[in-house]
């Protein structure tokens, strides 16, 4: 069965419960035999030395990495990596587990290929999170840990979240991710500020040598985030990820004026996002590019923007897990009209 037919199906059932579903096959899949997974990779994975990259001391088989929000709880770690991924990101999760907002919470905007979410960082908690990576780890692909506060947790304490999770994952993961800019978890947000960034990173390299992402909104003033940037560079931060889901309702022709918009409708405003604060960025820090990218034409051109990494979420909801392999390969093509014979020398192009 092909995705466009298994999408038939799965769009006829609610969004999230639809998620549930290709989690537990995904699951079956790896549980049952890995000669299942062998078959996925051998369907799916590119492998081609233009891709390949070493950042933050990391090995990178391709660019191509799964954004934060898929797999919450590292239950799915094993059958993502063969469908050809270069890097992948657990979480959002939190010290202890918490079951997120209200239901529902997961609108498929079936006509503009886009979701709106409003989870809440649901997931089920650090402890029973750590099981399971103690299980895979090392792993063979970069594991990024992106992490949260609870939604109990008041901001003035919300260091100590942060700190815990650093502590109990400084073995379990390559990198971790710092998610302040979720709109789903209430006044979040207000933690993207140079002040918390800066007592964050200070306390974080006492912690922990694994590198330190910083991941933003799409909504801030392009000065105010240059400046954020800056700032957590200058305090430690190995990197951004620009950008996490949008709070822009204009967008939408539907009345919910609540939770975070993500997929093609914020292509152009992500992109746009991405290359104003890139132009400042671009040499300074590393910048991973997420927010609407569906095709290796949007990837390519993030990349050229500045970004040395990519990640996908929503694309794989509306394109299935092809999109992986086909956003590598039409690199591997872009590259070759380019006359660029590794990624590393489209990085910024645009820039120069």
């Amino acid at each position: 069965m092909n995705y466009n037919s298994l999408k038939s199906l799965l769009f006829k059932l609610d969004a999230e419960m639809a998620h549930l579903l290709a989690e537990y096959s995904l699951r079956s899949i790896s549980a049952i035999s890995p000669v299942f997974l062998n078959i996925l990779a051998h369907s799916y994975m590119v492998n081609d030395e233009s891709l390949e990259q070493n950042l933050l001391g990391l090995d990178f088989y391709n660019p191509v990495g799964l954004a934060g929000g898929f797999d919450k709880n590292a239950t799915m770690i094993k059958p993502l990596s063969s469908l050809g991924f270069g890097f992948l990101e657990f979480g959002t999760f939190t010290p202890k587990a918490q079951s997120g907002n209200e239901k529902p919470r997961l609108f498929r905007l079936i006509k503009d290929e886009s979701l709106q979410n409003a989870m809440g960082f649901n997931n089920k908690g650090a402890h029973f999170i750590a099981q399971r990576l103690k299980k895979l780890y090392p792993f063979v692909l970069p594991l990024g840990a992106n992490i949260g506060k609870n939604k109990l947790t008041p901001n003035e304490e919300a260091l100590n979240d942060y700190f815990s999770l650093l502590k109990s994952f400084d073995n379990l993961s390559d990198y971790f991710v710092i998610n302040i800019s979720s709109p789903n978890t209430k006044n979040l947000r207000q933690l993207q500020s140079s002040s918390f960034l800066k007592e964050l990173l200070s306390e974080a390299k006492n912690i922990s040598k694994k590198p330190i992402l910083i991941k933003i909104a799409p909504d801030m003033d392009y000065k105010d985030a240059i400046l954020l940037c800056q700032s957590g560079t200058e305090f430690g931060a190995s990197g951004f990820i620009i950008a996490n889901t949008s709070v822009d309702y204009t967008l939408l022709d539907n009345n919910r004026t609540f939770g975070g918009i993500s997929g093609k409708l914020i292509q152009e405003k992500s992109g746009i996002f991405f290359k104003n604060v890139a132009k400042e960025l671009f040499n300074k820090t590393l910048l991973i590019a997420s927010g609407g990218i569906d095709s290796a034409e949007v990837a390519y051109e993030r990349i050229k923007n500045g970004a040395s990494l990519i990640q996908i979420f929503t694309g794989l909801v509306f394109k299935g897990p092809s999109l992986v392999k086909d956003i590598n390969l039409g690199f591997i093509e872009c590259l070759k009209k380019d006359g660029f014979s590794n990624i590393k020398e489209a990085i910024g192009v645009n820039l120069k």
